[in-house]
């Protein structure tokens, strides 16, 4: 091992903020002026409407994070102390935690080989809510044209959690527009980097009034870049509790350069992760598919390793990272770092989800930073590959 390859970087390092962010930043600082209501047209209300513009969506809400923007978007859709709502079983934490935090109860569904929602499962199970939290996880967007057919045949509310598909397409039309509601997330280790922070857009006026009076808007509104016209709120806001979520502008400032930059961020981990995937074609692993109707973005890469037992597959991990490549695996006993599984969660109920779980025992994951160059891929994937090799 003294004489192996050993990758040396971070796999959680980070692209530095844009200089007309840090310059933001560093002005608000000087003024004060942090609370997105300070101001009538505040840091806050401009990135909504960059991001608006971005998505060419009607309406824009900027929370305190992608988690706070899915339990926003769930009471905003109407869902009460004790409702049920579908959603994936593979998945990570915050989305059956918003659910949880929304009152609900959720109901997941299976996960198929390619680590996108089973629709077949779907359809079976699409009369037990009148939601469906959708969850893009790990960047995977399952067939959205047959998935909003069935929701719809049945009044299934589609909210997306797009906390991985941020620039993504689905034939063409951007993650995030095929539902009544999508949920961004703006941690650090997603597509734009506020640390932590989260979006919510929508075209529906009903819906987004609702969810500005859910932030905390003091009836202040008006004060919105990317908001209803005042009279969708009318006669909403005695009903509406404040949940005190906002975005404030700091994180704002930082963020709206990045809009700007981040199809060519999508571009860019996409390339690092062909590079990877085509240097692990020669291992005896399996990779998961693309779809070619998908635009994705690679900021993670995932494999299988079906036949291997679970001590097998704990002891690669660890040779691996001993080599300085850190692979998250989903079939730990234990939750572990940003890896974690329905069985885990004992606040909420279900089957095990025997399939789902099947899948997830022999799935490995990886993060891609664009910190990365296209030779340290080259490295990592080889270092990988002879570990696998290893046995």
């Amino acid at each position: 091992m003294s004489t192996a390859l050993c990758f040396t970087g971070s796999f959680t390092a980070q692209l530095p903020i844009p200089d007309a962010g840090i310059a933001g930043a560093e002005t608000l600082m000087c003024s004060g002026a942090l609370h997105r209501y300070d101001r009538a047209d505040s840091e806050v209300s401009g990135l909504e409407r960059d991001f608006a513009n971005y998505l060419g969506a009607h309406y824009c809400l900027a929370v305190a994070s992608g988690g706070s923007a899915m339990t926003v978007a769930l009471r905003a859709a109407g869902v009460e102390q004790g409702d049920r709502v579908l959603t994936n079983s593979f998945t990570l934490a915050p989305v059956p935690g918003s659910i949880a935090a929304a009152g609900a109860f959720p109901v997941f569904v299976e996960t198929t080989e390619d680590l996108t929602i089973d629709l077949d499962d779907l359809a079976a199970k699409l009369g037990q809510a009148k939601v469906l939290l959708l969850s893009h996880m790990r960047g995977h967007i399952c067939d959205m044209t047959r998935l909003m057919q069935l929701c719809d045949a049945h009044d299934v509310t589609v909210i997306e959690d797009c906390a991985h598909t941020m620039g993504a397409t689905w034939e063409g039309t951007p993650s995030g527009r095929f539902g009544a509601m999508a949920c961004y997330s703006t941690q650090s280790y997603k597509h734009i980097n506020s640390g932590e922070g989260g979006l919510l857009v929508s075209d529906d006026a009903g819906l987004m009034a609702r969810a500005i009076l859910l932030s905390g808007s003091y009836m202040l509104y008006d004060r919105h870049g990317a908001s209803p016209t005042p009279d969708a709120f009318e006669g909403l806001w005695p009903d509406i509790p404040n949940m005190s979520c906002r975005m404030d502008n700091l994180r704002a400032a930082i963020l709206r350069p990045q809009i700007d930059l981040l199809d060519r961020r999508c571009e860019d981990w996409t390339v690092r992760y062909r590079v990877i995937e085509e240097a692990l074609r020669p291992a005896a692993v399996s990779l998961i598919p693309r779809n070619d109707r998908e635009g994705f973005v690679g900021s993670s890469i995932q494999f299988r390793l079906p036949d291997w037992s679970s001590e097998r597959i704990a002891d690669l991990v660890s040779r691996c990272g001993d080599r300085g490549v850190v692979l998250k695996w989903f079939g730990a006993d234990r939750p572990s770092g940003f890896t974690s599984r329905v069985d885990h969660w004992r606040y909420a109920e279900s089957d095990g989800m025997p399939r789902s779980r099947d899948i997830l025992r022999s799935l490995l994951d990886m993060r891609i930073s664009l910190t990365f160059s296209e030779e340290d891929c080259r490295l990592i994937a080889q270092i990988i590959l002879e570990e696998v090799e290893r046995g």
